[in-house]
């Protein structure tokens, strides 16, 4: 899954494709690098982050989303909010991955279940403005595996089928430093759960201080690739990207090794 955010403001790419020419050529490179699926998103959920209304998400991802699915790309819409998911799924989305895991908009579980598109629910608690607030737990992973297990069934008894559904651990929301280490340490819980696991990692500030560059998001791409096949090795189904190119060639090696 390459990342392709649309945004002035994202920790790693914000302002890169913020406009829409720039950012269905980035998708298109993508896709010609070997991504399966283009996730695009209008609104940063760094820590921090503040909310951007509907209408102005909207405006930044839907010419994107209708180019790209025009030209046979699949696409996620990275959103939290219903009336975006509706308008992106009309143009052409296929996938909705929401990082409140339906839990934002009281509306979109319903909407979700309406249309009978895949859903990627991820962990977090509170909002990115707050949720580094949260990031305490009595069991870390057992904690993870817990609350999206809870998801999952809100998601099942609000009408979504259980194959619509993946799962993502929220790496860097709602978990702070080595927290991260620990929950990837014990992604083996989370796959347990049954659900396909899609994993983050990418670029992530828990990488940059563990190799000493926290302060530059695309000098972390060697770390995001050594995390990202471990994730695999502990069953990860889905990889979320910056560097598709370099993921999906090392994706690649790894698969021959393991013939």
């Amino acid at each position: 899954m390459g990342i392709l955010n649309v945004t002035p403001d994202s920790f790693s790419d914000g302002g890169t494709h913020d406009d829409p020419r720039a950012a269905i050529r980035a998708g298109q490179q993508m896709r010609a690098a070997g991504a399966d699926i283009i996730d695009i998103g209008g609104e940063s959920t760094r820590p921090g982050a503040t909310l951007v209304p509907p209408d102005e998400e909207m405006r930044r991802v839907l010419p994107v989303i209708a180019a790209l699915a025009a030209q046979g790309a699949v696409i996620s819409v990275d959103t939290r909010n219903a009336a975006t998911m509706i308008a992106a799924l009309d143009e052409g989305a296929g996938i909705i991955n929401d990082v409140s895991a339906l839990r934002h908009d009281p509306v979109a579980a319903s909407v979700v279940a309406a249309r009978g598109c895949p859903v990627v629910l991820m962990h977090s608690r509170g909002t990115p403005e707050t949720m580094n607030c949260h990031a305490h737990y009595a069991d870390l992973v057992r904690d993870v595996t817990d609350e999206l297990a809870e998801r999952s069934r809100a998601a099942m008894e609000a009408g979504i089928a259980s194959s619509a559904i993946a799962l993502d651990p929220g790496f860097g929301f709602a978990k702070v430093g080595t927290q991260n280490f620990e929950l990837l340490r014990g992604l083996r819980r989370c796959a347990a759960l049954g659900f396909p696991l899609l994993v983050g990692l990418s670029r992530k500030r828990f990488l940059g201080a563990a190799m000493g560059q926290p302060h530059e998001p695309a000098a972390r791409d060697p770390a995001s690739l050594a995390a990202g096949l471990f994730a695999l090795g502990e069953g990860a189904a889905i990889l979320r990207v910056h560097d598709v190119a370099g993921t999906v060639q090392a994706i690649r090696v790894r698969e021959h090794l393991l013939i």
